[in-house]
């Protein structure tokens, strides 16, 4: 397989990460993937994948830490030669009453669901604006949209993003560098652990397709935005949650 193109996905070790990884994997990009915590689940993906022969590496990094959002994206050049698309997907959520979130509750969620799409975004643009090409996909929420109750610092963040992406897809229209946001419904990954199946069940019901979205659909939305035939596609905020949010 002639690889010549490089993907950075973050958060990539779980969900929806790790379902994105696998899919452009396959479609023969190099990848790295980026975790923090989710060691044993990372290394178990690279492995399976390496066994496939497919080009992929393994990187640890607090992408909340800008130190660390360098070194992971000098490797990457280094290793592959230069950068074509970013997945900015790592991301954490909770469930609390805004009068009791504190002030770390709110500042670990602003760190790591929307800083650290502006350190790991400005840092693959010191390769992409150069090149005149380049592909940036940011993962928000429909709570980024609509708003979320008892997760008003997770929205928060998530709006940011979709920001985030308007406002930096016109700025980088000119070099020929596309920004785009997806934000999914009610996914079936960790997110949903805190569920019980009665909550399950009442979530299907209220999404029109009648089912829950699974990380292949987040992941192949992602592959498409950031393929060749998305090449007049920017500034976008792709939904796909089954008609939860219309």
């Amino acid at each position: 397989m002639d690889y010549t193109k490089t993907v950075v996905i973050t958060g990539a070790s779980r969900g929806i990460g790790k379902a994105t990884v696998e899919v452009f994997a396959r479609q023969g990009y190099n990848v790295l993937i980026n975790f923090n915590k989710s060691e044993k689940d990372a290394i178990a993906l690279y492995e399976s994948l390496k066994e496939k022969e497919f080009s992929v590496k393994l990187f640890k990094t607090d992408i909340s830490k800008r130190t660390e959002v360098n070194a992971m994206i000098k490797f990457c050049v280094n290793e592959f030669g230069t950068i074509d698309v970013l997945v900015n997907n790592a991301g954490i959520c909770q469930e609390k009453l805004f009068i009791d979130i504190t002030d770390e509750d709110w500042d670990r969620m602003i760190n790591i669901n929307l800083k650290s799409v502006f350190f790991c975004t400005q840092e693959v643009l010191k390769y992409m604006i150069p090149q005149k090409k380049g592909k940036i996909i940011n993962i928000s929420s429909i709570w980024g949209m609509v708003g979320a109750s008892c997760e008003v610092h997770y929205s928060t963040a998530k709006a940011g993003v979709i920001g985030l992406t308007k406002a930096l897809a016109k700025e980088l229209g000119p070099s020929n560098i596309q920004v785009n946001c997806i934000a999914p419904g009610i996914i079936q990954t960790d997110m949903l652990s805190s569920y019980n199946q009665e909550q399950l069940n009442m979530l299907r019901e209220n999404t029109p397709l009648m089912r829950l979205g699974s990380p292949i659909d987040i992941a192949m939305c992602t592959f498409f935005l950031a393929s060749q035939h998305a090449d007049f596609i920017t500034g976008q905020i792709i939904s796909p949650n089954g008609g939860f949010v219309i």
